[in-house]
């Protein structure tokens, strides 16, 4: 069979992409799974070698012309790639209108707004935006059933090489791979002995704490806009965080994930497991290396539950290093779906975990376009739930950013607020360089008790 035929070929859909088809059909007419990126490129010297970029990374991103087939014979979906729904790159010169960026959001975040129809055609849009006399914005739109977030960076990156290739002649690198490898691969782990070896472990880790909350899909609206506030971190904090990972082996990004979970523990309702506190919260896990994955865009990511487990007179360095410990061990374990996690533990159809609180530490730099400044912006994400805390920054722990919501069905607004400052204080005191020998419930006791205080 060659390539061309074997795209066309109908393929069964991931435990991820079924998930969302279910969500789809309980809110089929609402925009709760759309992610959508915009790049900000100033300094475009040749506007066809970017348009040819752009284009040629889109013919390799066979995720983008996904088509689902629904038959009489089959319980379940079917999917193909046809390139007849493959995205045409639209391009708009916005420079005669009065205010050129301005126009560009309104369209984009119209875009966003815009239900999509899984049964339909067509799951992705990209436009380019020409703002300025070098300056374009790059807008590429997706439903999350098949492209996550780290998805997006790979088709960025892709078209920054290509567009770098055109202009200096340097190596592009390879194409991606077809979706269709990825999808066997993925049929071929879930037949595997490492997925029952995957399987023990998380049953084991599901024995051993309370159940996990759950959503029921229908109880899932649209509904009211999120509580949410955003705030930077500091260059002290980016220091703080690349010093202390020197020090004790840890990656920032995981010593900022457990000190996260630390602040929310104070406030948040916890377990008592053999005399050691212990908070329950949700890490997305990328599940990528050393599979095809790792250069396919595609809905990979995965979200495993943690609890983070501290005594309350050990020191913040014990519960650093015992909690990486076993983050560690489960990212060993994290090929294993969440989705398979739920039906192992007899979830009911309709219903799934209720991820939160959720943290997620994005460290991807912009892509490199050549002589160009890049800055990333997320339009869109998919619709989060509870408590969601999202951090951005460059690979090095600089630049950082964090964008906190809530239900304000759980949650106060004005308490809720608080964090765009508490939580910045709180990371800079767990930072302070005589930090790691105190006992964690004196520095926890340092903070705001009603910091989310329940509506």
């Amino acid at each position: 069979m060659s390539q061309a035929d074997s795209r066309r070929a109908l393929m069964p859909l991931t435990l991820p992409q079924l998930d969302f088809w279910e969500e789809f059909t309980f809110h089929p007419d609402e925009p709760i799974a759309t992610v959508a990126h915009c790049l900000d490129i100033d300094g475009v010297t040749d506007e066809q070698a970017l348009a040819a970029a752009i284009t040629q990374t889109i013919a390799e991103s066979d995720a983008l012309c996904v088509r689902f087939h629904v038959e009489e014979d089959h319980e379940t979906p079917l999917q193909s790639c046809d390139p007849q729904l493959r995205p045409v790159l639209q391009q708009y010169d916005l420079r005669s209108v009065a205010d050129p960026l301005q126009e560009a959001r309104l369209r984009m975040e119209a875009d966003v707004a815009a239900p999509l129809d899984l049964r339909g055609a067509g799951l992705a849009a990209t436009w380019l935006m020409r703002v300025g006399e070098r300056r374009y914005l790059w807008y590429i739109r997706a439903h999350h059933i098949v492209l996550d977030g780290y998805g997006f960076t790979l088709i960025e990156q892709r078209c920054g090489q290509l567009y770098s290739q055109r202009l200096t002649g340097c190596e592009a690198g390879p194409a991606f791979h077809p979706f269709a490898s990825f999808i066997a691969e993925e049929e071929a782990y879930r037949a595997s002995r490492r997925q029952e070896s995957d399987r023990a472990y998380w049953r084991d880790e599901f024995a051993a704490h309370a159940p996990l909350p759950v959503l029921h899909r229908g109880d899932k609206q649209a509904g009211e806009a999120p509580h949410e506030v955003y705030g930077t971190l500091s260059a002290d904090v980016s220091a703080g965080l690349r010093r202390l990972s020197q020090e004790t082996g840890i990656g920032w990004p995981d010593l900022l994930v457990l000190l996260s979970g630390l602040y929310l523990s104070r406030s948040l309702p916890r377990q008592r497991i053999d005399g050691r506190e212990v908070l329950a919260f949700w890490l997305p896990f990328m599940s990528r290396w050393g599979s095809l994955a790792a250069h396919t865009p595609a809905m990979v990511v995965n979200i495993l539950p943690f609890h983070l487990s501290f005594g309350p007179e050990e020191s913040l360095e014990d519960v650093l290093r015992e909690n990486t410990a076993t983050l560690r061990t489960q990212r060993r374990h994290g090929r294993y779906r969440i989705e398979q996690m739920a039906m192992d533990n007899g979830m009911p159809e309709g219903s799934r975990y209720f991820f939160s609180p959720l943290i997620n530490v994005l460290p991807f730099s912009a892509p490199s376009f050549h002589g160009c400044k890049v800055t990333r912006e997320i339009m869109g994400s998919g619709q989060g739930e509870g408590i969601d805390l999202t951090f951005r920054g460059e690979d090095d722990g600089s630049e950082l950013s964090f964008a906190m919501s809530a239900d304000p069905a759980m949650f106060a607004r004005e308490p809720f607020e608080r964090h765009g400052e508490a939580l910045p204080a709180f990371l800079a005191r767990a930072l302070a360089s005589e930090a790691l020998a105190r006992p964690i419930a004196e520095l926890l006791a340092e903070q705001r008790e009603d910091a989310l205080s329940l509506a």
